[in-house]
């Protein structure tokens, strides 16, 4: 029993390893996500979202891929700050969820808004990069 036991700690080992790196690789994508949000980078949103792509926001309206990036790239609201904090990835082989905090200041001509948000991100492996496929949100009290 032990040998086995000894024989399969390597594989284990490798296996949390692969799961570190995933989760390095998610997280860099939010952190990507966030910059590209803020300067409505219509390219890099493209990359970033599946074409599958369902994008719930707090108000319960729901967004596919197009809608979502011509919001943000065209939109009458233009996000000034974006902070994610309390950031939870879990990884389930090619998928995984991210779990954050959103602190979203937007301006909309001369008003400006702060949204403070309990956000899940799914993402899927895509080839060689991770891509999001759903997001919801929900507002918080401030």
């Amino acid at each position: 029993m032990i040998r086995i036991l000894v024989l399969l700690f390597p594989i284990v080992a490798f296996a949390n390893v692969q799961e570190s790196n995933a989760e390095k690789e998610v997280l860099a994508a939010t952190h990507t996500w966030r910059q590209a949000m803020i300067a409505r980078d219509r390219a890099m949103l493209d990359a970033l979202y599946a074409p599958g792509l369902d994008y719930a926001h707090s108000s319960g309206k729901h967004e596919n891929k197009a809608e979502a990036i011509e919001a943000v790239v065209n939109g009458k609201d233009r996000i000034e700050s974006l902070e994610l904090t309390d950031i939870v990835v879990t990884v389930y082989g090619a998928t995984a969820l991210v779990k954050a905090k959103i602190v979203m200041r937007l301006v909309s001509g001369e008003t400006a808004t702060t949204l403070n948000l309990d956000v899940l991100h799914v993402w899927i492996k895509n080839g060689a990069r991770w891509q999001m496929v759903a997001r919801h949100s929900a507002r918080l009290n401030p």
